[in-house]
C-alpha cells in the first residue's frame, strides 16, 4: 500500500523540485541580488533576494541557523513520510497535499545545502503593505497545507456523519 502512495506522491513532489529549482537558478543568473523587476506595477515584482533565515527571515542572524534549519526540513521530510502512511488509500487530497509540502520542503533544503540560504523572488506589495518575498517552494508549502487542512475536515466530517 505505500508504495502506490509513493509511486502517487514522489512524482509530483520530484515536479515541484524541478519547477522551483529551474526558476530559482533563472533568477539567479538574469537579476542581480537585490534587484527588482515590475511585472505589474505596484503591485507584483520579481526581486531577487537571499532569505538566510527561516520563514519572513527568522533566525536570520543566529551563527547556529544552517545546521538547526536543515536538521528542522530533514525532521519534516520524516515526518511527511510517517503523515503518508498513515493515511488510508482514498484520501487522495491529503496525499497531494503531502506531495507538495513534500516538493517544497525539499526545494528550499536544496537551497540551503547548495548556498546556505533560500532564493526568493516573488515580490507582492500594495500601497503601504508589503509580503515577503517567497519562492515556488513557498507557495507549493502553501498550498499543500491547504489540502492537508482541507482533507482532514473532509476526513471529519465524513466520520461524524451516522
Amino acid at each position: 500500500m505505500m508504495g502506490r502512495r509513493l509511486r502517487r506522491v514522489l512524482p509530483l513532489a520530484g515536479l515541484v523540485v524541478l519547477f522551483d529549482q529551474l526558476s530559482k537558478i533563472h533568477i539567479d543568473r538574469t537579476f542581480q541580488l537585490h534587484e527588482s523587476r515590475p511585472v505589474i506595477e505596484n503591485f507584483f515584482h520579481l526581486t531577487y533576494v537571499r532569505n538566510e533565515g527561516a520563514a519572513f527571515g527568522l533566525f536570520a542572524d543566529k551563527a547556529f541557523r544552517v545546521p538547526f534549519l536543515v536538521t528542522v526540513a530533514l525532521l519534516a521530510v520524516l515526518g511527511i513520510f510517517w503523515y503518508l502512511k498513515q493515511l488510508e488509500e482514498q484520501q487522495k487530497d491529503q496525499q497531494v497535499g503531502l506531495s507538495l509540502v513534500l516538493g517544497g520542503a525539499v526545494g528550499n533544503l536544496t537551497d540551503r545545502l547548495r548556498l546556505g540560504a533560500v532564493i526568493d523572488f516573488l515580490d507582492l506589495h500594495w500601497r503601504g503593505y508589503h509580503w515577503p518575498a517567497f519562492n515556488v517552494a513557498d507557495m507549493a508549502i502553501c498550498v499543500g497545507v491547504g489540502l492537508l487542512l482541507f482533507g482532514i475536515w473532509r476526513s471529519e466530517r465524513r466520520a461524524a456523519k451516522p
